[in-house]
C-alpha cells in the first residue's frame, strides 16, 4: 500500500458516526465510509497525524496494518508470529495487545490479547534477542486487536488513550459526572455549531457543571487543534514516527489560532459556584479563558445574562442532570423547568441541543426535536436532542377539578385529548369515591389506545391530610412502539394529571415502561421510596407510592380484602403472602378475634407490623410470623391449630431464600390448597386471590368463584383481572 494510500480507523461514540465523517472530509480524508462506531478512510501518514491533532468527535484513530486468518488460536498465533513486527514496534517501546470481538473457537477477548502479546513479543525475542516489555496502561505500541468471524485486523492506536482526554482537566478535582470533550464536540457539532461559529454566532450553556460543551465550543471557534496540550501519543513506539512532520504539524497548528476568526460570545453558568471555579481552571487551560463568560445563577435566570442577542443566530446547550444520576425523580421537574425558561430566554430562531435520558423534557419545553441521537453519556444511555427554536413552545389550556384554568406545555398535540378525556373521568371518579368513601382509587385506565398508562389518585390522611398524590403507570410496551413518541405522550399525560388534579409536582409518581434498556423497571429513578399517609375503610397506611404492591395496598384487590375482614369478624383470620398486608389492618379493626399474617419476606412483615402500630393494633391478638407458608401451615397442621378465615394470595413464582422454598405457583399450588384444607376450621372460608391467567385446580373444596363480584368500580376497564374464589369444606366439616 502507498504510503499516501493508508486504510485508518477512527472510533467515535455510537451515533455519532455520521458528525465524524463530516469531520474527516472537512480535514481532506479520502474514501471516507460511516460504520457503526467508527469511520473508515484513506490518508497519508501525514493526514493521520492531523486526524489526531484535530478531530473533536473521534475518540480513538487507529492504522490498519495488516489482517490475519484467525479461525482458531494456533491459526492467529503463528500468523501473528509471522506478522513482521520488528518494522512496526520501535525497539526499547513497551507494548500492550487490546483485543475485541469473538468468533466460534476464540469466545474471550482477553484470551485473544494474550495469545497476540504472546506472538508478538515471540516474533521480536526471535529477530532482536530480547522481548519488550508490557506496559498495560500507557504502552508506548498499543495493539488493537479486532476479530470478525475467522479473520483479525491488527490495528496500531496512533493516540494512545482516548482523544477525549484533551489535558485541560485537572484530574480528581472535576464535578461529579463530567461529560467526556469528545462527546461534549460531537454534540457541537451535530448541532451546527461549527457552522454557527464561523458566521459569528453565539453559544449559551445554562447548566454548564466543569464548562466542558462552552470549552469545546470556544477551541472549536477559535480554531484550537484540541491535541495541542496532550503530552502522549501512540505513535510515539511506532517504528515509522516522523516526528519532524509531527513537529510541523503542531507549529501549523499553533499558527492557524487566529484571530481573524469572527468573533462569537460564549455564555455559560451554573447554579453552583464551586463548578464554576473549575469551569473557569478549565478554559484557563484550555487557553480560552477570554473567550468565554462565566457566571453563578440559576438557569431559569438566563434572561439577564444573553441581554442585547437580538438579531443574533445561536446555539442553547446542556447536559442538565439526570433523574437517574444526580437527582431524584421528584428533582426532576424543577431541573425541567428552569430549562424551559433558558429557552424562553434566547431569541426565536436559535437552535438547542440538550443530553438527557429524561423524555420529559420534551414536554417542559413544549417542543418536539427535530433530530434526536442515542448515545452514552459514561454508562447511561441517553439521547442529544436536537431543536429548532423558530417557533414558540406548544400549551394547552387545561381546566382543572376546581375550575381554574392552567396553560400546560405538551410535546405532542394529540395530548389534548387525553387531557379532555382525563378531566372527563376525573370528574365521575371524584363524585363516585366521595359516594362510596373510597380515597386511593384508579383514575384512568389505558382509556385511549395512543395513551396506554393508569392513572391512580391517592387523597392523603394524617400527617399528608389535605394532599393529593398520584401513581402514573405506563403499560408495557411493545418494541415496535416508537420509543420517542411514546416519551412524549408519557411525560405529557403526567403534566396532564398534576394539572388537572391541582397537584404539586413533586407528589406525581412516574413509572415509565421503556423496552429498549434505557431504563430498569425501578421503584422510580432514584430508587428509593416515596411514602405517603393515606385511609381506607378509616385505617390508616404508610403506603409506598413508588413500590410494585404499594406496602400491601394494591388497589385492585380492594373488595377482596373488605370481603376477608368482614368474614373474619369474631373469628381467628390469617393472611398468607402479605403483598395484602392491609386486610391484616380492616379485619383486627373490624373486629377478628385475632390475626396471624405470615410471609417469608422480612420487609413485608414489617409492612404489615407498621400498618398495625400506626392504627393502634400492635400486639399479641395480631401476630406476624416471618417464615415460609407451607412450612408455617405444617407446623399449624401438626398443632391442630385452625383459622375461621384464611386470605391466601400465591405469588406465581419466589426465590428461595433462607429457610424458604422456591415457589411456583403453576407447580405448587395444589399441594398448598391440601396443606390450607388442614388449618382451615370446618365452618371456615378460604379467600383465594390468584392472578387471571391461572386456573383453579382440582380440590376437595366447594368452590365458589366471586371474581366479577370483586372488580372495584375504578378497575372494571382493566384488563386481567385477579381471579377471587371462596372455598368450604363440604358439609361444613374439615
Amino acid at each position: 500500500m502507498k504510503a499516501s494510500e493508508q486504510e485508518l480507523v477512527a472510533r467515535c461514540a455510537g451515533g455519532f458516526e455520521k458528525a465524524l465523517a463530516h469531520e474527516l472530509r472537512g480535514l481532506g480524508m479520502r474514501r471516507v465510509r460511516p460504520l457503526n462506531g467508527s469511520v473508515a478512510f484513506f490518508g497519508s501518514q501525514r493526514d493521520a497525524y492531523r486526524v489526531c491533532l484535530w478531530s473533536r468527535v473521534a475518540t480513538r484513530v487507529q492504522l490498519v496494518l495488516g489482517r490475519v486468518a484467525a479461525a482458531d488460536a494456533d491459526e492467529l498465533y503463528q500468523n501473528v508470529v509471522s506478522f513482521p513486527w520488528e518494522r512496526h514496534v520501535r525497539d526499547g517501546a513497551t507494548v500492550a495487545v487490546r483485543a475485541h470481538g469473538t468468533n466460534e473457537m476464540l469466545r474471550n477477548t482477553h484470551f485473544v490479547a494474550l495469545k497476540v502479546k504472546d506472538a508478538l513479543c515471540d516474533r521480536l525475542r526471535e529477530v532482536r534477542g530480547v522481548r519488550p516489555d508490557v506496559d498495560a496502561k500507557q504502552p508506548g505500541f498499543l495493539l488493537q486487536v479486532g476479530l470478525h468471524g475467522t479473520r483479525a485486523t491488527l490495528l496500531l492506536d496512533l493516540s494512545g488513550e482516548s482523544l477525549h482526554r484533551r489535558g485541560y482537566r485537572q484530574e480528581g478535582v472535576q464535578s461529579e459526572a463530567p461529560l467526556k470533550e469528545t462527546l461534549a464536540a460531537s454534540v457541537l457539532v451535530f448541532a451546527g455549531w461549527d457552522l454557527l461559529a464561523a458566521e459569528g454566532g453565539m453559544l449559551v450553556d445554562s447548566m454548564c457543571g466543569s464548562g466542558t460543551l462552552a470549552i469545546e465550543g470556544a477551541m472549536m471557534a477559535a480554531g484550537i487543534a484540541p491535541g495541542l496540550l496532550r503530552e502522549r501519543w501512540g505513535f510515539e513506539g511506532w517504528v515509522r514516527h516522523d516526528a519532524q512532520l509531527w513537529n510541523e504539524l503542531v507549529a501549523e497548528a499553533y499558527a492557524e489560532q487566529a484571530d481573524s476568526r469572527p468573533h462569537v460570545r460564549i455564555v455559560a453558568g451554573d447554579i453552583d459556584a464551586a463548578v464554576v471555579e473549575l469551569a473557569r481552571a478549565n478554559a484557563e487551560r484550555a487557553g480560552v479563558a477570554g473567550r468565554v463568560s462565566f457566571y453563578v445563577d440559576d438557569a431559569a435566570n438566563l434572561a439577564r445574562h444573553v441581554r442585547g442577542t437580538r438579531g443574533m443566530r445561536g446555539l442553547l446547550v446542556a447536559n442538565p442532570p439526570y433523574g437517574m444520576r444526580l437527582l431524584s425523580q421528584a428533582e426532576l421537574p424543577a431541573v425541567h423547568q428552569a430549562l424551559a425558561a433558558a429557552v424562553d430566554a434566547v431569541p426565536k430562531g436559535w437552535q438547542a441541543a440538550f443530553i438527557t435520558p429524561d423524555l420529559g423534557i420534551d414536554t417542559a419545553l413544549g417542543r418536539t426535536p427535530h433530530e434526536v441521537i442515542a448515545c452514552y453519556n459514561g454508562p447511561i444511555e441517553a439521547w442529544v436532542r436536537h431543536y429548532d427554536l423558530s417557533l414558540g413552545p406548544q400549551a394547552h389550556t387545561v381546566t382543572t377539578l376546581s375550575g381554574r384554568q392552567v396553560a400546560v406545555r405538551m410535546a405532542d398535540e394529540g395530548s389534548v385529548q387525553f387531557a379532555g378525556r382525563l378531566r372527563k373521568v376525573a370528574k365521575e371518579r371524584a363524585r363516585w369515591a366521595r359516594r362510596e368513601g373510597v380515597s386511593c382509587y384508579r383514575l384512568y385506565d389505558a382509556d385511549l389506545p395512543d395513551y396506554p398508562l393508569s392513572v391512580d389518585v391517592y387523597e392523603g390522611a394524617g400527617p399528608d391530610e389535605g394532599k393529593t398524590f398520584a401513581v402514573v403507570e405506563e403499560r408495557p410496551r411493545p418494541r415496535a412502539v416508537d420509543v420517542q413518541r411514546a416519551g412524549r405522550h408519557f411525560a405529557d399525560a403526567v403534566t396532564i394529571t398534576v394539572a388537572t388534579l391541582d397537584m404539586a409536582n413533586g407528589d406525581a409518581v412516574q413509572k415509565p415502561w421503556v423496552t429498549d434498556g434505557l431504563y430498569e423497571r425501578v421503584k422510580d429513578a432514584s430508587g428509593g421510596e416515596r411514602l405517603a399517609t393515606v385511609s381506607e375503610a378509616g385505617c390508616l397506611f404508610r403506603t409506598d407510592l413508588a413500590g410494585a404492591v404499594g406496602k400491601g395496598l394494591p388497589l385492585d384487590q380492594r373488595l377482596i380484602r373488605e370481603e376477608a375482614a368482614e368474614l373474619s369478624r369474631g373469628g381467628r383470620f390469617a393472611n398468607l403472602f402479605a403483598a395484602g398486608s392491609a386486610a391484616t389492618v380492616l379485619a383486627a379493626s373490624i373486629g377478628a378475634r385475632s390475626t396471624v399474617t405470615v410471609d417469608a419476606s422480612k420487609e413485608r412483615i414489617e409492612w404489615v407490623g407498621e400498618a398495625l402500630r400506626l392504627n393502634g393494633l400492635a400486639g399479641k391478638r395480631n401476630a406476624l410470623a416471618c417464615a415460609d407458608v407451607r412450612s408455617w401451615l405444617v407446623r399449624e397442621a401438626k398443632a391442630h391449630r385452625t383459622y375461621d378465615v384464611i386470605l391466601c394470595s400465591p405469588p406465581e413464582r419466589l426465590e428461595g431464600r433462607g429457610d424458604a422454598r422456591a415457589w411456583s405457583l403453576e407447580r405448587d399450588l395444589s399441594g398448598l390448597l391440601v396443606l390450607l384444607g388442614k388449618v382451615l376450621a370446618p365452618r371456615g372460608t378460604l379467600v383465594l386471590a390468584l392472578p387471571a391467567h391461572c386456573e383453579l385446580p382440582s380440590c376437595d373444596f366447594v368452590v365458589e368463584d366471586v371474581s366479577e363480584r370483586m372488580v372495584p368500580h375504578d378497575f372494571e376497564r382493566a384488563r386481567n383481572h385477579a381471579r377471587c374464589y371462596l372455598l368450604t369444606h363440604p358439609h361444613g366439616s374439615a
